[in-house]
């Protein structure tokens, strides 16, 4: 998820600059009106129905901790967990939940600095923690809350058990999944993906043990994998990562700027130029060497960490706010009806990415894409027999020396955000086939005298070259992409049929549902890419 920052800089001068909505409404609860409603759309999961009942001292403790909240309540669905939906009608910019930045966890990357978590977990090597990537460091905390001590000083000493005992506490995730389940896929990317994942996060927590005999007594490995996938579910990011705005060194400089101009130290000109360096001092701190160093803060934030995910057309945003030092989630244009859900977006997420680290499907995503093999794994004779043309001395080659023909083999990594570790094909859809395997196989699949015009280049092949290798290059890839729909255990209309009789059956796994659409969405995207190169 990402979020906004909603700030009014102030400049030498007095001119302003807005990086946000300059207007927003507070919607005010009534006090006949919960704070949230223990209401229920259809019959929900035993899982979601035990979570519901866990938002009630999560209520209390909201109120009583100066957390804002009006316009929304807490909603259990069948098929979608908890979620936020209106209880009135919603407007642009209205703010339905505010919570102070203190209630809230979070860390910094790429270094995080926690006195808590290094004085009671890490005293003997604070760097483990310091060091550790985001989800990590998060995952730290959330246990530490979870299992030692659910007070947090850094927040005034609040004891924030209510909130801690309201977030899930299982994930139906392929990093759980059985192999046959995982086969289920049908797609090679996210198999390779999830066992990343798995050796990943295995030897960041190995790493752990071995730095901290405090956090091995008190974290196991499921704990550590439960704060991770908290953590990767329910925190939403900004490249902000100053602090909030601090009154202080303005109020101080307005004293001084009054006494050395009243006591006549010096004139009005040296006194403004005095003051413009404070300020630009504190706009340098809080927002230009952030951008610098490319700092990224991560939080996650009680209550507004309820509302679920929409790829396009989300109702809600999140915003940090500089002057109140805290976070909002406000409706978006055109508003919110009352009884419907808020949504919010977390960000451009693909299938893989969804189905890997928050456990559902998007139907029809807009940002979904299709990792094919690598171009050295196609099958050569069959695009020659589609095109009716040889492919020529000195093609393969040139395209493995330019890198277009992918990995010979894994590209072995530890980034679990890349899901393309052979160097495949991708093909996404709002963009389609990456121009650059166009411009591969206008090469690959150039005549003789095409080849010989371009001076043997690669680089030639970026535009077209002729109607008919145009033709040829598009045929080719439309050819490997059928092969690679042709190639999967069922078919479209297979996967669609069992989908229905999952839905009318009892005891189906959700794994298995999720199997199926996940696959259904890839195959389809594939038939959308098949057809525009026709």
């Amino acid at each position: 998820m990402k979020y906004s920052v909603f700030v009014i800089s102030v400049f030498a001068g007095g001119s302003a600059s807005a990086f946000a909505p300059a207007a927003f409404k507070t919607i005010t609860r009534q006090d006949s009106t919960p704070l949230f409603a223990e209401k229920t759309k259809s019959d929900p999961s035993p899982s979601t129905s035990s979570r519901l009942k866990r938002t009630t001292p999560l209520t209390d403790w909201a109120k009583d901790n100066d957390i804002k909240v009006g316009g929304v309540e807490i909603v259990a669905s069948k098929n979608a967990g908890l979620g936020l939906y209106s209880t009135q009608n919603l407007s642009a910019n209205d703010i339905v939940i505010q919570v102070p930045t203190k209630l809230t966890l979070s860390v910094e990357s790429p270094t995080d600095y926690n006195a808590a978590m290094e004085k009671n977990l890490f005293s003997s090597d604070p760097k483990a923690y310091r060091n550790s990537p985001w989800w990590t460091a998060l995952s730290i905390q959330l246990n530490y809350y979870d299992k030692v001590g659910s007070v947090n000083q850094l927040a005034g000493g609040v004891d924030i058990k209510p909130w801690i005992d309201s977030l899930p506490r299982a994930y139906d995730t392929p990093l759980h999944w059985s192999e046959s389940s995982l086969d289920e896929l049908q797609y090679r990317p996210m198999m390779e993906a999830v066992a990343l994942q798995k050796r990943v996060w295995r030897k960041q927590y190995d790493d752990l043990v071995a730095a901290s005999k405090e956090f091995s007594s008190r974290i196991s490995y499921d704990d550590f994998v439960w704060g991770c996938e908290t953590a990767r579910s329910r925190a939403f990011s900004g490249a902000y990562s100053g602090s909030a705005f601090n009154p202080i060194p303005y109020a101080t400089v307005t004293a001084l700027v009054a006494v050395y101009i009243g006591l006549g130290i010096g004139t009005v000109e040296q006194a403004a130029n005095g003051a413009a360096l404070v300020i630009c001092g504190s706009i340098l701190k809080d927002f230009v060497f952030p951008k610098l160093l490319k700092a990224q803060k991560y939080v996650i934030c009680p209550l507004i960490d309820m509302a679920n995910h929409v790829g396009m057309d989300a109702t809600g945003n999140v915003a940090f706010e500089y002057f109140s030092d805290g976070f909002s989630l406000s409706a978006l244009d055109p508003g919110v009806q009352q009884g419907k859900e808020m949504f919010i977006s977390y960000g451009p997420r693909n299938n893989d990415q969804l189905l890997q680290y928050y456990g559902f499907v998007e139907q029809n995503n807009v940002h979904d894409v299709y990792i094919l093999p690598p171009i050295r794994q196609w099958n050569i004779e069959a695009l020659e027999e589609a095109c009716g043309r040889k492919v020529g001395p000195g093609r393969l080659e040139k395209l493995d020396r330019a890198g277009l023909l992918g990995f010979a083999t894994n590209n072995l990594n530890t980034n679990t955000e890349a899901a393309n570790s052979i160097g495949g094909v991708v093909l996404t859809r709002a963009t389609g086939i990456d121009p650059a395997v166009i411009q591969a196989l206008r090469a690959l699949m150039s005549t003789d005298d095409e080849w010989d015009d371009s001076g043997e280049a690669i680089g030639n092949f970026a535009a077209e070259v002729s109607p008919a290798n145009e033709r040829a290059a598009r045929t080719a890839v439309r050819r490997a992409m059928e092969m690679e729909l042709e190639s999967k255990a069922t078919t479209i209309e297979e996967d669609e049929n069992l989908l229905k009789i999952y839905k009318e059956g009892k005891g189906v796994d959700n794994e298995e549902v999720l199997a199926v659409l996940f696959r259904l969405e890839k195959k389809k995207l594939l038939q959308e890419a098949i057809r525009s190169m026709i």
